[in-house]
């Protein structure tokens, strides 16, 4: 009854961790050979910390995160619009957590492996399809140097992200995922943290935003913390234009011009940019929800069932929240044909 998981992003880890904390079986591939902490800034909403927490992870969230108090918006010369309070200062039992993807990417996969051994996750493997049979499933997948096997299991979940090979074969017309013109460029800044020092604020309009907020706490001799930054911008969506990478390394210059137009006292948006190190040009793309994303013995959870543009802290929450109702579906239903 192994519960095979196509991927080790953070909705594959998350199901790893629910299944060896229910006692099922499991087993995560995962396609690139040696994980690293990728990304920028993230927020995790209550809803999904609430399941981190009910999985033991509060003290390594603690660790990682900043807990967000407020969420504020203002034009970019400065003039106040709105602000609300954000997780336990809006009345939450759980706080919303602001963190650097890559490090709860990796405190996933270091909590996983020294709970369930370091087998429970086997890297270098692309997930490239499945197959039924009377028992459940087969997974079939290929390393990185071109070598094909296949692995039988009850059940086979694709948390193989957006371009997932899972979904591919379950809806092979789809077609590639959807650009609607807006462009990201996302970065991280050591400087000052702003506001209460645990705020997240929107400056600008649509087609000129900027969103910043810190993902690590103050350093206690500096005073400076990570500040994680995202600079948005409209372009014609009919332009030609890499539509495909979400995480594509950038020249800061691109987007730096477009920003220098901001003027605010108590943050410095065009300096953010400029003293950044890597910037990541990041398009906002999606897909049109799908009538079904079962088919026998397999499912899709996280980005490759429902990939939601990167706005209102969507992704990773929603694929931890996947990962507990899939348990808790397990437990309730059994895992298997039925």
């Amino acid at each position: 009854m192994t519960v095979l998981i196509a991927g080790g992003g953070i909705a594959g880890l998350a199901l790893g961790l629910t299944c060896h904390q229910i006692g099922v079986p499991f087993k995560v591939f995962e396609a690139v050979q040696t994980l690293r902490p990728l990304g920028v800034g993230i927020n995790l909403q209550p809803t999904a910390v609430r399941e981190l927490i009910d999985l033991g992870l509060e003290a390594e969230l603690e660790q990682i995160g900043v807990r967000t108090q407020d969420y504020g918006m203002f034009t970019r010369h400065g003039v106040h619009v709105w602000t609300e309070p954000r997780g336990h200062w809006a009345g939450y039992d759980w706080p919303q957590y602001s963190v650097h993807r890559g490090k709860l990417h990796m405190m996933l996969y270091h909590a996983l492996i020294e709970r369930a051994g370091p087998d429970a996750v086997e890297t270098g493997w692309a997930a490239t399809g499945f197959e039924d049979t009377d028992a459940g499933t087969t997974l079939h997948l290929r390393s990185t140097d071109g070598e094909t096997r296949s692995m039988d299991g009850s059940v086979v979940i694709g948390a193989d992200g957006i371009h997932s090979a899972i979904r591919g074969q379950i809806d092979p017309d789809e077609g590639p995922p959807k650009w609607g013109g807006t462009i990201m460029w996302r970065g991280t800044t050591l400087a000052k943290p702003f506001k209460t020092g645990a705020s997240m604020v929107m400056i600008g309009s649509k087609g000129l935003r900027f969103v910043s907020y810190p993902i690590s706490k103050p350093d206690p001799d500096t005073g400076l913390a990570e500040i994680n930054w995202i600079a948005t911008l409209l372009q014609d969506p009919d332009a030609d234009w890499n539509k495909e990478d979400w995480s594509r390394e950038a020249d800061k210059n691109d987007v730096l011009p477009a920003f220098s137009v901001f003027d605010l006292d108590w943050i410095d948006v065009p300096g953010l940019i400029r003293e950044a190190g890597k910037v990541y040009e990041y398009p906002m793309v999606d897909r049109d929800p799908m009538d079904n994303w079962q088919q026998g013995c397999v499912t899709l959870m996280g980005d490759a069932a429902h990939a939601a543009y990167p706005v209102g802290s969507n992704g990773a929450g929603s694929a931890i929240i996947d990962a507990r109702k899939l348990g808790a579906a397990f437990l309730a239903h059994g895992i298997g044909p039925k």
